[in-house]
């Protein structure tokens, strides 16, 4: 075993020093330690360290296990490791190798039977010689990537090596490749898998093409996932299956054609998982010869009519006495459910998800312990049985129509950790026996609850009652539940000051969403340095006096909601200092004095939504402030990894919203898309012209400077905002001609130049032809369509300026090729209220930037929203 001992030159440095006991088994294979920090005397037994075994005849070692030893650094090519030529098993599992090259020495380990490299950071191409390896039995590789900075590496296979491994490993019984790039491997390999296999999984491999049935048959397959590789194309067998198979999953996949009856020969099937897969026709009753059945997920598949009604189908559940998860989301299934199926494994079935379908109450099914049923149609009270469902940990009817009284009854599922019961119709004094039960996450939003508030359990993280009837005082013992992440208490009838240990009771506090109350006061003026918030969301309450200036302690913070207040102050340009602030909302307060920055400070660089309409600011327009904007100049927001701005929290996520005006109405986005840019500075008393700067805000959506004191003529550098959807700049006092450029802004779809001074002829052309006269009337000196002032038969409109001129197939408008807006002339609320129907009902035809994000997203399926996407206010 002197080779082991040689393996101290194998490189490495410890990220973190775990406990002593931890390390001693692994200080001699490391220079990191020196032997004697660690007390290990050097005439040690290699063979009696934890993860090494010898053989008992020769000494020799035939086992290394480290896995999980917080070994961090690089493997060597020359490493003393390839020393140990008499290996049979070596696992380097959950380490760190810092993106290294699996190394072709591993082919030294010719008596090789077991390789796990998984999930350590290896990188570049897997090497030949590891088709050496003849006589390995075990072979994974999965979950190998490595971040540096700007770099991500993953490991890849290649089609030559993946081949020369199909032919050599003729006694391989399991093998691994998760994660592992395979886009260049063609699955006709797979169908030359050892007869010996029993175990095969390839997920997220980026494969393409038909897969073989053949694989379906190897006579010792017991184990199949090929989940994640949406380009994979295949059919089930329509015979011959192998018999052991025990495990099938096919989770998003191009699979197609009918499930076969078949299928029912798997006598040994325990799970069976078809998830977001294109097959077609029905759900065969063949499945009820699967006796092992334990797991079953048949989701969101193309079935071409909606599946049979319930008291037909599915009748072979009755048989499946093993079953202990049940999922047939997304199914369309129709009617009531049968007596029958209160015969099914009343003692196994823990978790049972029907969600977007139309069940009945499962009260019988005393075992459970998870129960979905949100996005359904089920209405009427819930009845009391369900506190016979005594081992519930989760229950989730969200988004249904039940009504009346909660029943007492839940008070003895003292394990019930998780109550999701929003947006039904609830309506009751609110049932404080709730706070008995130690719950996690509750969820009773958009009910009819009323009463005083309700105080969460201490170990809650996430808390809401918002949209009910709660009204009353905030207690100051809501801060003694120190753990909460979410708090939404907004739209509710809360009245008097707030607590002042609301702003600093916990590091972990994320949201803190109170708006749409009668709350007043002052804001508490203690915010912690400590303060892990994100959002906060004050607005339409009766809050006064200043902004607290230890908001600058939030260091996290990314939206701030405080409009519609009464708060006296001038611009917080310390806010900028926030390095995450992305939204920022002092919209109707009574703010006032100059609004600008000095040049020269890097402020607000991430801001994308600025809204202070309704204020007292005067003076000229901030145009340091814009030139500060660095995500509204660039694309940067675009490149956000998410569609919306969301937290998540346990098991679900929560969803920020934010009123913006649109066309005078006051449109409430229940869901941000994280690339929506906004400026509304109107409603004040601004003077001057529009800085130029304007003009470099190239990612700029929306644009109100309405019903201010503008002067000047409009800047023609407003046509560089290309993808510009909306223009508000009536009421002021803005003279000259209608820059021509306006006719290239092919996104715009909805302008307001009204009540001001401009003269000359409306530009005839590309886009401005669309807009009514609503858009061009208080101007006594404009004329031309769509105005019925006609214009001199010899007035001609003055040319573009050269400056601005560009190639429109060369560089056609970013936002007419990534945000469609639909109906021009119907108004944009209608427009972006149809863009919304498109993103959750189909391939999305809007912000085609963000659906590329989305379509990556494979597990879309699993959460459905909840609320509509916007909500209107005003006239």
């Amino acid at each position: 075993w002197g080779g082991i001992i040689s393996f101290a030159s194998f490189v490495f440095t410890f990220s973190y020093i775990p406990p002593f006991d931890l390390l001693c088994p692994f200080a001699l294979l490391t220079n990191a330690m020196p032997c004697s920090i660690l007390r290990i005397p050097l005439g040690i037994d290699c063979c009696l360290w934890d993860g090494v075994t010898c053989d008992g005849a020769t000494g020799n070692v035939i086992s290394l296990d480290l896995t999980c030893s917080w070994l961090r650094g690089t493997l060597h090519s020359n490493s003393s490791l390839f020393l140990l030529r008499h290996l049979w098993k070596l696992n380097l599992f959950g380490n760190d190798f810092i993106g290294s090259h699996v190394s072709s020495n591993m082919s030294a380990f010719a008596t090789l039977t077991h390789l796990n490299l998984s999930t350590s950071s290896f990188s570049g191409s897997v090497p030949s010689e590891i088709s050496r390896l003849s006589k390995l039995v075990l072979l994974d590789l999965s979950y190998n990537y490595f971040f540096d900075t700007d770099l991500f590496s993953s490991l890849r296979l290649e089609n030559s090596i993946f081949t020369m491994l199909v032919q050599n490993l003729t006694t391989l019984r399991k093998l691994v490749l998760d994660e592992v790039n395979m886009s260049m491997v063609s699955p006709k390999s797979f169908a030359n898998l050892s007869s010996s296999l029993t175990d095969l999984n390839i997920n997220y491999c980026s494969l393409h093409g038909i897969f073989p049935d053949t694989i379906f048959r190897l006579p010792s397959l017991t184990t199949l996932n090929i989940n994640y590789n949406p380009n994979i194309f295949g059919i089930l067998p329509k015979f011959n299956w192998t018999s052991p198979l025990q495990h099938l999953s096919l989770f998003f996949m191009g699979f197609s054609g009918e499930i076969p009856n078949s299928i029912s020969t798997l006598k040994s099937l325990t799970v069976l998982v078809l998830v977001k897969c294109e097959f077609t026709g029905h759900i065969p009753s063949s499945l009820a010869y699967l006796k092992q059945l334990q797991i079953l997920y048949i989701v969101r598949n193309n079935f071409s009519k909606a599946v049979d009604n319930l008291t037909k189908f599915p009748y072979f559940l009755n048989s499946l006495k093993r079953l202990r998860i049940l999922n047939l989301s997304s199914n369309r299934l129709t009617g009531v459910i049968p007596m029958w199926f209160w015969g099914i494994s009343h003692d196994t079935l823990d978790t049972l998800i029907l969600s977007n379908n139309i069940p009945s109450w499962i009260c019988q099914f005393s075992s459970l312990k998870y129960l979905e049923l949100s996005n359904n149609s089920l209405s009427g009270n819930l009845p009391s049985c369900f506190g016979n469902i005594t081992n519930l940990l989760s229950l989730d009817l969200s988004s249904n129509k039940l009504r009346g009284l909660l029943p007492r009854s839940l008070v003895n599922c003292v394990n019930l950790s998780m109550l999701h019961l929003g947006h039904n119709e609830f309506s009751d004094i609110f049932p404080h026996w709730l706070e008995a039960l130690q719950m996690y996450d509750l969820d009773l939003q958009s009910n009819k609850f009323y009463g005083p508030i309700p105080l969460p359990s201490p170990i809650t993280f996430y808390y809401s009652i918002a949209s009910n009837e709660i009204i009353g005082k905030i207690s100051s013992l809501i801060c003694n539940a120190t753990k909460l992440e979410i708090i939404d208490l907004s739209n509710n009838s809360l009245m008097d000051t707030l607590p002042r240990c609301l702003t600093n009771f916990s590091t972990d506090l994320s949201v803190l969403n109170l708006r749409m109350n009668y709350l007043k006061g002052t804001i508490p003026q203690f915010f912690s340095s400590r303060s892990g918030l994100m959002t906060l969301d004050l607005s339409r309450n009766r809050f006064e006096g200043t902004l607290p200036r230890s908001l600058v302690k939030c260091r996290h913070l990314e939206v701030l909601d405080l409009s519609h207040n009464q708060i006296e102050d001038t611009f917080p340009r310390w806010l900028g200092t926030l390095p995450e602030l992305k939204i920022l909302v002092l919209r109707s307060n009574n703010l006032k004095d100059l609004l600008d920055i000095p040049k020269g400070d890097h402020l607000f660089s991430k801001l994308h939504i600025l809204d202070l309409s309704n204020n007292n600011f005067s003076g000229s327009l901030p145009a340091n402030l814009m030139m500060n904007l660095k995500s509204v100049m660039n694309d940067e927001n675009v490149q956000d990894t998410s569609l919306y701005m969301t937290r998540s929290f346990g098991q679900g996520t929560y969803e920020n919203s934010v009123a913006v005006m649109m066309k005078g109405l006051e449109v409430e986005l229940v869901r941000i898309l994280t690339f929506l840019t906004i400026i509304d500075l109107s409603c004040n008393s601004f003077q001057g012209n529009i800085p130029e700067v304007i003009g470099h805000l190239h990612s700029l959506v929306g644009l109100n400077l309405s019903h201010n004191h503008l002067s000047g003529s409009i800047p023609q550098t407003l046509g560089n905002l290309t993808n510009l959807g909306w223009l508000d700049l009536s009421s002021n006092k803005f003279s000259g001609l209608i820059p021509q450029q306006f006719g290239d802004l092919a996104s715009l779809g909805y302008l307001n130049l009204s009540k001001n001074k401009l003269t000359g002829q409306i530009p005839q052309d590309k886009q401005l032809s669309t807009f009514s006269s609503d858009s061009f009337s208080g101007n006594q000196g404009l004329c031309g369509t769509p105005l019925p002032k006609a214009c001199p038969s010899d007035a001609q409109p003055p040319p573009p300026s050269s400056s601005l001129t560009f190639d429109r197939e060369g560089h056609e408008s970013w936002f007419k090729q990534k945000i469609m807006w639909i109906g021009y002339a119907s108004g944009i609320v209608i427009g972006i209220s149809i863009a919304y129907i498109a993103f959750e009902m189909g391939r999305p035809k809007w912000l085609m930037q963000g659906v590329r994000i989305l379509e990556s997203k494979a597990t879309e399926w699993i959460v459905k929203p909840k609320q509509k996407a916007i909500k209107f206010h005003g006239q």
